[in-house]
């Protein structure tokens, strides 16, 4: 197979894709522009089904129109789209205890707020994209200060609500992976001893996580990393794990492809393939549990939008460090699964949601937990990572 041809077919399709149809899309049925900021929750037409704000999703929104900003096409549209939503985030979005909420309304009152610090970690990398997109150094010094607040939230005994009572003693992946984006993000555009030192702290972390017993990374184990044999601690996120399997290449290719990192990231690429990849009908699959017994989530056989866009950026990234063709084979198998079922090619954009066979469960292109994040990311990453491995 010719697979430079195939790259640049698949780099001008992201591009164009973002260009022509995501943001678009987005910008067009999402943006308030009345009091700032992006509604998600959106009906397949794009006509809007819920003014209620999700606030994590208003940095990741902001991120991305900066990072697409920033690697695909210098859009003052995105720009100025960016700077709508970053300052509806700091007039609107934190609390006086410095923490975000989770839901807010429409013109910005606070509906809900929860233990986790996700709304903060992608404040915090929309204000350090936005920064390089505009010049404007005070936002990397907003986001490094907001990293901070983050890191002592999580570190301060007491703080935070934990999330199971003291009878279980256990640690989550989640934020284990999403603090090296976090922090990797932000060390683009501000230099700080403890960016480097959370990227470090959480790579050793994530050993606790992989069993090699199972051949998979978990999503829940105990303080050192015990096995907790219940269904939440069998738990296999094929998805998440993907995602961290790219995030620890990224960091291993700004090591110049250190090389027990590159070994450790694709060691948990190939394991989670190997545990998502739906062999009867394609696709990631959505939870897995370690001892094949049945899972108890009730979402557990779906296919989400997400995990497949994780897979197509993570077999681009493991390709690079490897050359290995097995990761472009990766890559064909996921991406012409994922456009042949996602694209609503009527209205535009994805649906979110599919049966394990690829029916969609529902059309609608937004809600809280789906919006302009994972697939434009997707497509400014690959596009990208195309450009690097056409040469």
């Amino acid at each position: 197979m010719d697979w430079k041809k195939y790259l640049e077919e698949w780099r001008d399709s992201y591009k164009n894709d973002l260009v022509n149809d995501i943001m678009p899309f987005w910008l067009r049925n999402g943006l308030d522009r009345v009091n700032g900021g992006v509604y998600t929750c959106l009906d397949r037409d794009g006509s809007l089904i819920d003014s209620t704000k999700s606030v994590w999703f208003q940095g990741r929104f902001a991120f991305v129109c900066s990072f697409a900003y920033n690697n695909v096409d210098k859009n003052p549209e995105w720009l100025q789209a960016a700077k709508s939503t970053i300052d509806f985030i700091e007039k609107y979005c934190f609390d006086s205890d410095g923490r975000m909420y989770f839901e807010v309304t429409a013109d910005g009152k606070p509906l809900r707020k929860r233990r986790y610090v996700f709304s903060e970690t992608f404040a915090a990398i929309a204000m350090a994209e936005y920064s390089k997109a505009s010049g404007d150094k005070e936002y990397a010094v907003k986001a490094l200060k907001l990293f901070n607040d983050i890191r002592h939230f999580i570190s301060t005994p007491g703080y935070m609500e934990p999330k199971y009572c003291d009878t279980l003693q256990a640690k989550g992946h989640s934020i284990v992976m999403i603090l090296i984006n976090t922090a990797s993000r932000i060390r683009e555009v501000i230099d700080a001893p403890e960016l480097d030192a959370q990227i470090n702290e959480s790579i050793e972390s994530l050993r606790d996580f992989m069993k090699e017993e199972y051949k998979a990374l978990l999503e829940m184990v105990g303080p050192n990393g015990e096995f907790i044999d219940t269904c939440n601690g069998r738990i296999i996120n094929p998805g998440h794990c993907i995602e961290t399997a790219w995030f620890l290449l990224e960091e291993a290719k700004h090591r110049g492809w250190e090389k027990e990192l590159t070994e450790r990231a694709l060691t948990i690429l190939d394991w989670s393939w190997e545990w998502g990849w739906d062999k009867q009908y394609g696709g990631i699959i959505n939870f897995r549990d370690c001892r094949n017994l049945p899972v108890q989530e009730y979402s557990q056989d779906m296919k989400f939008w997400w995990p497949q866009t994780e897979a197509i950026i993570a077999s681009l990234y493991a390709y690079e460090a490897t050359h290995d063709e097995k990761y472009l084979i990766m890559h064909k198998q996921i991406s012409e699964w994922t456009y042949a079922h996602f694209p609503d090619r009527e209205y535009g954009e994805w649906y979110g949601y599919l049966h394990r066979d690829g029916t969609v469960a529902q059309p609608a292109k937004g809600n809280i937990f789906k919006g302009p994040f994972h697939i434009p990311r997707m497509m400014i990453k690959s596009y990208q990572l195309c450009n690097i491995l056409i040469g």
